[in-house]
């Protein structure tokens, strides 16, 4: 079963051993390293970052990092042989529900880099609206993203269509 819990300095030590990214991935893997994401949002007090574990087992990490008094940027990293499996959907959906649940936030924010198919099509599904594009510079070079966010109100839309289509197929598969 999957859950989401408090990072430990354990598990970015776990982290950083993580095989590297490849394909279509690789050029996320500076997220994982020194000067990565955790260095980053470790030690600012306005992130909560958030180990994955799937029975038991360290998957992944997110992170909601404060930019208002009720909004957040989320960002998630999975490790290197769980990305392509569909669990982004469910780990984005949990983190969602810590943020707008547990944390009291009204909106959550994102960038996407626009060459993430995959990603783009999850967060999508989950709710989260285009609100436009911009480029940053990752590692020295121009990256282009789009930026994407979702409200409290929609998550809660999402959550009870979502519900819905769960007692449909139970519907379905009784007959």
């Amino acid at each position: 079963m999957m859950r989401l819990r408090s990072l430990r300095d354990s598990d970015v030590t776990q982290i950083g051993q993580w095989p590297p990214y490849t394909g279509d991935m690789k050029q996320m893997d500076y997220a994982l390293r020194e000067k990565g994401w955790l260095e980053e949002f470790l030690l600012k007090q306005d992130a909560s970052c958030y180990a994955v574990e799937d029975d038991g087992e360290l998957i992944g990490f997110t992170i909601l990092a404060k930019t208002g008094e009720a909004d957040a940027e989320f960002r998630i990293a999975l490790r290197t042989d769980k990305t392509g499996l569909g669990l982004g959907k469910s780990i984005t959906w949990l983190t969602l529900q810590k943020g707008f649940e547990d944390l009291g936030l009204s909106h959550i924010h994102l960038i996407v880099r626009k060459n993430n198919a995959r990603g783009i099509k999850v967060y999508q599904r989950l709710g989260f609206v285009d609100r436009g594009e911009c480029q940053k510079e990752i590692q020295g070079s121009p990256v282009d993203f789009w930026l994407m966010d979702i409200c409290r109100e929609e998550f809660a839309r999402m959550t009870v269509l979502s519900a819905d289509q769960k007692k449909t197929e139970i519907c379905t598969n009784d007959k």
